[in-house]
């Protein structure tokens, strides 16, 4: 039966004889470099160095026999620490054994269930007229032009680019923009702006104030009112491109707007594919990790609560947002990812598992394909990040994903996964 925790401890100690030797070692060493006033280099007595350097010794003999102590006795429990043990409770008399207290965390011991020919089920949908069309037409939305509006006031549905300030109801910081596009009647447009906006006209300055609801998105804004002043910059329409062969041509290399249209389906439908793919691929880990019960490293769950916030920064940061300039409570949303950090914890355990129940490795050659795949995105040479991945000691973390990718494929290939149609 597993235990509670993978911590484990360890009371250990090394003889006085060996510790006297190391000291004595230390000491000479110490005698050879020291530099003590009346003596020349290297001709101190050893007895004045120990008494002159008694800490700093004692700290170099520790560092030398402490390690080395640990791993014989990991070696004789046959324990494996996922963590670089913490030394504890040093008890370093002179002349006496130094004893010292050692606390690390093991992969947890517990026996694999049923994993192969599991049963889980994945929704199918199929790609549909309508489907093509929002695709197309969200491209025509990119491709459209924006053109001023002349002779007229602004109305619904047109873009009014506005310079704005804001004052807090109360006192506070002012928000302020020197150009915001407005899209007047449309859902992403608070009310209050296109109530405000609707009529104006080119160079036109207003003033209202916004009440802001409490669940508003962004917490600076949420609740409050804001007094604005704006300034109408100009006023846009949105000009879509007309749906034919031309317009193909110029979002696509496909001729015709039949063959775009063909195109896209063919891309949804690979993109539908991957998707059910890694939908059955995380059904089956998620029965897997379901059937087994057993406790997990808290240093890889951390490991994993900082590789998941991690993601959140960068997907950030992509979307050009700056992660330090974001209302957001770091600590709270670090520990929500707890739950899920452990789940991540207990499949990669359970696919290495499995791994090594069916004798899966990875070649020289898919290492190399991974590696080639991470250079391309990365824009270094396949050489040239093998060797900072083999310098940073995350070569064999990088074996160990490709590893854990073929077991979770082999899983796959050994279950049976049932489409059904998905609920509309």
């Amino acid at each position: 039966m597993a235990e509670a925790t993978c911590r484990r401890e360890l009371d250990l100690e090394i003889p006085a004889e060996e510790v006297q030797k190391a000291t004595e070692r230390v000491a000479k060493e110490f005698a050879r470099v020291a530099r003590v006033p009346g003596f020349r280099p290297g001709k101190a007595p050893v007895q004045l160095i120990r008494r002159r350097f008694g800490e700093e010794i004692k700290s170099e003999v520790a560092q030398s026999l402490v390690p080395e102590r640990i791993e014989r006795a990991l070696a004789e429990n046959k324990l494996s620490p996922v963590t670089q043990p913490r030394v504890e409770h040093v008890d370093f008399a002179e002349n006496g054994p130094l004893k010292f207290h050692a606390v690390f965390e093991v992969l947890p011991e517990f026996d694999l269930q049923q994993y192969r020919d599991l049963e889980v089920e994945v929704e199918a949908r199929d790609i549909s007229d309508a489907d093509v069309d929002k695709a197309v037409e969200e491209m025509r939305e990119r491709a459209a032009a924006f053109a001023p509006v002349e002779g007229r006031a602004a109305e619904n549905g047109d873009y009014v680019q506005i310079k704005l300030a804001g004052t807090p109801a109360g006192g506070g910081d002012v928000l302020q923009a020197s150009s915001v596009l407005c899209h007047l009647g449309s859902e992403e447009t608070i009310e209050a702006f296109s109530e405000n906006l609707r009529g104006v006209s080119m160079g036109e300055r207003k003033r209202f104030d916004v009440q802001y609801p409490t669940d508003y998105p962004d917490a600076k804004l949420a609740g409050k009112t804001f007094h604005y002043s704006v300034e109408v910059l100009g006023i846009k329409t949105k000009k879509l491109p007309e749906l034919n062969d031309e317009f193909a041509k110029d979002v696509s290399e496909a001729p015709t707007l039949e063959e775009l249209r063909a195109r896209v389906r063919k891309n949804l439908e690979a993109a539908r594919e991957a998707q059910q793919k890694q939908l059955s691929r995380d059904k089956v880990l998620a029965e897997i990790v379901k059937a087994h019960e057993f406790p997990v490293p808290e240093a890889l769950v951390e490991r994993q609560m900082d590789a998941r916030l991690e993601r959140v920064v960068r997907s950030l940061a992509a979307q050009g947002v700056d992660p330090r300039a974001v209302n957001v409570d770091w600590v709270s949303l670090r520990q929500r990812q707890r739950q899920r950090a452990i789940e991540d914890v207990k499949a990669e355990i359970l696919l290495d598992r499995i791994a090594a129940a069916e004798s899966i490795e990875v070649s020289e050659e898919e290492l190399s394909r991974e590696l080639g795949r991470l250079a391309e995105q990365t824009g270094d040479s396949a050489a040239a990040l093998r060797a900072r991945l083999t310098k940073e000691g995350a070569l064999d973390t990088m074996r160990s994903k490709v590893r854990s990718g073929k077991a979770l494929d082999w899983l796959l290939q050994n279950s049976r996964v049932h489409s059904v149609v998905a609920r509309k």
